[in-house]
C-alpha cells in the first residue's frame, strides 16, 4: 500500500499533475463566479484589500495577509529557492556548467532565448499598437512593461515534454535544461530589476538587510552548519525582509541565500531525488563519513511542498475569464513561440559557427524542436504577468497568452514525431555503439 501512495504521489509530480490541476480549477472558477474567485484571490490594492483570512487585517510591512500575499510572496519564495538550488549544483563537478566550455552552447543559446522573445514582444507590439488594437487612453508605456513576460521557460514542463519528444536520455534534454535553468536565472534578475512595487519607488538602502542575510549564510557555511534550516530561517528572512521594504519582489529571497548551502560533492541531476549517499548506501556512506549535502536535503524536504503547492499557485493565478483574451494575449504567445524559437536556434546555431558545437546526437532539427519546447513559459511567465501589471484588463490578457503556451505541449508531439527528431536519437545511438562495439568484435 506504502509503495502504491508513493508511486502515486511521484506520478503526480512527475507529470505536473498539481500544477495543470490548479490552472483548470482557477479557469473554471473564474469563469463560473468571477466575483467570488476575486474576492479570494485578488490582490489587496487601493480601497478593496481583499481580506478574507481571520488575520486579513494584519499587515507584514504594510502589506496585507491575503491568500494572493501568501502565494506569490512568500510559497513562491521556496518555488524560486528550488530553482536557485538546479543554478548551483549545475556548476559543480559533473554539472552542465562545469566545465563551462561544454555550457558554451547552450549557454548562447540562452541569450537567444531572451532577446528573441523581447524582441518578438516588441515587434508585435509596435504592430498591433499602429493598427489600433489598445483601448484609447492606455499608454505604450504600460503596456511595454509586459517585455519579460516571455523570457523564461516553465522548467518541469519542459523537461517533462523534452522527454516525450526526444525520447529519455537524449543529449537535447539536458541541453533544454540546462537552457531553461539558465532563462530562468535571469528571468529571475529581470523580476529583481525591473518588477518591483509599481506604486512605491524602489528603496536600496534595505538591500543592506539582504547583504546581512547573505553574510549570515556565509558564516553558517564557514562554521560548516549541515541543516539547511538555519540558511533559510536567518539568512532567508533577512533577505526576504530587505526585498520587501526595499519594494522589490521578495519571492527572490532564497536565490541569494541557497548558493551559500553546502553542496554535495558532484552534481547529482536536474530533479534527481537520490545524492551521492542514496547511491552508494547508507552503511557504506556512514563508513567514509558521507553525509547528506544541505543543498541536496533543502530540496528533497521541500520539493513534495512545493510540487503539490503549484496547485494553490496556479490557483490563485490562472483565473482569467475567457473573455479575457485580447491583442496582449496574442503579443505574449507570439513572442513566446516565435522568439523562443527563432532566438534559441539562431544563437545555438551561431555558436556552432565559432567553435562551440552542439552535443552529440543534436543536430539543427533537434535544436529547433529544443527551442520550440522552451516556449512553455506557464509557471514563471503567470508569475511575471503578475507583477508587470496592475490594470487587469491588461493583467488578464498577458495570463491568457501565457497560458495558452501551454498547448505548444500538444504541438511538439506532433512536430516531433513529423521531424523524427526521437527516431534520429535512436539511430545515431545505435551507430555509435555499433562503432564501439567494431573493434572488439
Amino acid at each position: 500500500m506504502s509503495e502504491g501512495k508513493n508511486g502515486l504521489v511521484r506520478f503526480l509530480q512527475e507529470f505536473s499533475i498539481p500544477l495543470i490541476a490548479g490552472v483548470f480549477v482557477a479557469l473554471g472558477f473564474a469563469n463560473l463566479a468571477p466575483e467570488t474567485y476575486a474576492y479570494y484571490f485578488g490582490a489587496a490594492h487601493g480601497d478593496h484589500p481583499h481580506v478574507w483570512l481571520p488575520f486579513g487585517h494584519a499587515t507584514v510591512f504594510g502589506h496585507h495577509l491575503t491568500l494572493h500575499f501568501l502565494i506569490n510572496d512568500i510559497f513562491m519564495v521556496f518555488f524560486f529557492g528550488i530553482a536557485a538550488k538546479e543554478i548551483t549544483e549545475a556548476t559543480l563537478p559533473g554539472g552542465s556548467l562545469n566545465p563551462i566550455r561544454k555550457a558554451i552552447n547552450p549557454l548562447f543559446a540562452t541569450i537567444g532565448g531572451v532577446l528573441g522573445p523581447v524582441g518578438a514582444y516588441f515587434l508585435f507590439l509596435q504592430v498591433a499598437w499602429s493598427g489600433g488594437m489598445f483601448a484609447e487612453g492606455l499608454e505604450y508605456g504600460t503596456v511595454a512593461r509586459g517585455w519579460g513576460i516571455p523570457t523564461a521557460t516553465d522548467i518541469a514542463l519542459a523537461w517533462l515534454v523534452a522527454r516525450a519528444v526526444f525520447g529519455a536520455g537524449h543529449p537535447a534534454i539536458d541541453f533544454l535544461l540546462l537552457l531553461a535553468v539558465a532563462d530562468d536565472a535571469i528571468g529571475l534578475g529581470i523580476i529583481a530589476v525591473f518588477y518591483g512595487d509599481p506604486e512605491n519607488p524602489a528603496r536600496p538602502v534595505f538591500l543592506l538587510l539582504v547583504l546581512a542575510g547573505m553574510v549570515v549564510a556565509y558564516v553558517l557555511r564557514r562554521r560548516d552548519v549541515q541543516s539547511w534550516i538555519p540558511y533559510v530561517l536567518f539568512g532567508g528572512a533577512l533577505s526576504w525582509s530587505g526585498l520587501i521594504l526595499a519594494h522589490l519582489h521578495p519571492a527572490l529571497a532564497l536565490v541569494f541565500i541557497v548558493p551559500f548551502l553546502p553542496p554535495p560533492r558532484r552534481d547529482t541531476g536536474l530533479f534527481m531525488a537520490q545524492d551521492e549517499v542514496d547511491r552508494m548506501g547508507e552503511p557504506l556512506a556512514r563508513d567514509l563519513a558521507v553525509d547528506h549535502s544541505p543543498l541536496h536535503e533543502f530540496e528533497h524536504q521541500l520539493k513534495l511542498f512545493v510540487d503539490f503547492g503549484l496547485f494553490f499557485f496556479a490557483l490563485g493565478n490562472a483565473g482569467v475569464e475567457l473573455a479575457s483574451m485580447g491583442p496582449l494575449t496574442w503579443i505574449v504567445l507570439g513572442a513566446l513561440v516565435v522568439g523562443k524559437t527563432v532566438g534559441i536556434t539562431a544563437f545555438g546555431w551561431a555558436a556552432t559557427k565559432i567553435g562551440f558545437p552542439l552535443p552529440n546526437r543534436v543536430g539543427m532539427r533537434q535544436l529547433v524542436m529544443a527551442a520550440f519546447v522552451a516556449a512553455l513559459g506557464l509557471t514563471v511567465a503567470l508569475f511575471v504577468a503578475g507583477a508587470a501589471f496592475t490594470d487587469a484588463t491588461l493583467q488578464g490578457e498577458a495570463k491568457m497568452g501565457a497560458l495558452f503556451s501551454g498547448g505548444v505541449a500538444f504541438v511538439a508531439l506532433l512536430l516531433g514525431n513529423l521531424l523524427r527528431v526521437r527516431d534520429d536519437g535512436s539511430r545515431s545511438e545505435d551507430r555509435s555503439e555499433a562503432a564501439t562495439r567494431a573493434p572488439s568484435a
